[in-house]
């Protein structure tokens, strides 16, 4: 069976049917115990941070991963990458130090390095975690690796086709040297945006920005508001005939333009048309969330399964447009809420979040006790944006 039959057949099959311990390079195991008293913790933020420490108190052993375990175990990859972009955000809303020295230590125990893959935006993704960590940290010079990553792709950049065409036997499609899937809009353009503002380089936020409007005028539905995942499901139909938008592949671009929006000058040329696109996608998103909150797997095909992870990223981009001033309040306050309160409902009382979709490309299975990284990471931001909604009452 071919990967885009596997792919489409598995989308079609869902639409029917306590503490943290971080180990930093030259520091010490990072404290147990919370520094600051839990009563003085805004609600959203004690939420997060029993999240955060449940994942890095399991930062070595991934049995509770139920796909992809040798992937999730890369710590340099984008599953563990998507996690720690959402403790950076955590660690700047609380000011906790043990965040801080899990992701610098990381950083330094990972030489700010990247894996093999030169030209693949789910190899980018780490670097908004180093670009943090070596602010943090004062080791600008931390940056070289990154810096010699990015102008190699500046020297030759790639031209060819967006076309999703897998090789065979194999998952991967030559048009990924490019951001050729939904996924790849928050993997690779916000940490080039980030260098970009970390070094005072523009080419990195020039060379971001010119792809990302090449991703998008190839993958988004205008007609639907949202972006297919990527070409192979241009043709795809679920049972009731709807087009197929996978809603974590949706949750993907939505954080990745929050994201390159934080680090764009407010003068940038494109700055308006981000925000329009951020605003049309939010206006399609509140009307496709669930009864529950959750949005769904696939979004135009309703299920009664909850799924966390594209619902988190949608909370996160919601909540950072009302908190920006782009979302009005009014309109956008009750879908927000609604879906806080489910992805509340689904963290255990340990921290452990349930009802992530596993590592995938399209709309899939999903069971109560699901979990991954990148849902954890997608949490914590939409948890520092509730904070900060809440703190605007």
């Amino acid at each position: 069976m071919t990967l885009r039959r596997f792919a489409i057949q598995c989308c079609l099959a869902v639409l029917i049917a306590p503490a943290a311990a971080a180990v930093a390079l030259g520091e010490a195991q990072a404290p147990a115990a919370p520094e600051q008293d839990a009563t003085s913790i805004p609600d959203e933020l004690q939420v997060a941070r029993r999240v955060a420490d449940w994942q890095l108190s399991h930062m070595q052993d991934f049995d509770y991963v139920r796909t992809f375990r040798a992937q999730t175990a890369q710590p340099r990859d984008w599953i563990q990458a998507a996690f720690y972009i959402g403790l950076t955000d955590l660690a700047d809303a609380t000011g906790d130090e043990r965040y801080r020295r899990a992701l610098v230590g990381h950083a330094r125990q990972e030489d700010y390095g990247f894996d093999a893959r030169p030209r693949h935006a789910d190899a980018d993704a780490i670097g908004q975690a180093w670009v943090w960590a070596a602010g943090a940290a004062g080791e600008p010079e931390a940056l070289a690796s990154m810096r010699a990553r990015f102008d190699a792709v500046l020297a030759a950049p790639a031209r060819g086709s967006l076309e999703f065409v897998t090789r065979p036997g194999e998952g991967e499609s030559d048009c990924q040297v490019r951001w050729c899937w939904s996924d790849a809009l928050f993997m690779a353009p916000p940490g080039w945006m980030a260098l970009a503002a970390a070094t005072g380089d523009r080419r990195y936020r020039e060379h971001a920005d010119a792809e990302f409007w090449a991703t998008t005028d190839y993958l988004y539905d205008p007609a639907e508001h949202l972006y297919y995942r990527d070409s192979r499901f241009f043709d795809a139909r679920g049972p009731a005939g709807r087009k197929v938008f996978w809603s974590r592949g949706n949750g993907w671009v939505v954080a990745g333009i929050v994201r390159i929006l934080q680090a764009l000058p407010a003068d940038h040329p494109s700055r308006p048309r981000y925000e329009a696109l951020l605003k049309e996608m939010a206006a399609r998103l509140v009307t496709l969330q669930g009864e529950q909150g959750y949005w769904p797997s696939s979004l135009l095909d309703p299920q009664p399964l909850p799924e966390t992870s594209g619902t988190a990223f949608f909370v996160y981009g919601l909540a950072w447009g009302v908190n920006a001033g782009l979302l009005p309040r009014e309109d956008y306050l009750p879908a927000i809420e609604r879906g806080w309160a489910a992805l509340r409902r689904a963290v255990r009382g340990d921290g452990r979040l349930g009802w992530v979709q596993q590592v995938g490309e399209a709309p899939a299975e999903v069971r109560p006790d699901d979990t991954q990284l990148f849902g954890t990471g997608a949490l914590l931001m939409a948890a520092v944006q509730m904070d900060r909604l809440d703190a605007q009452r």
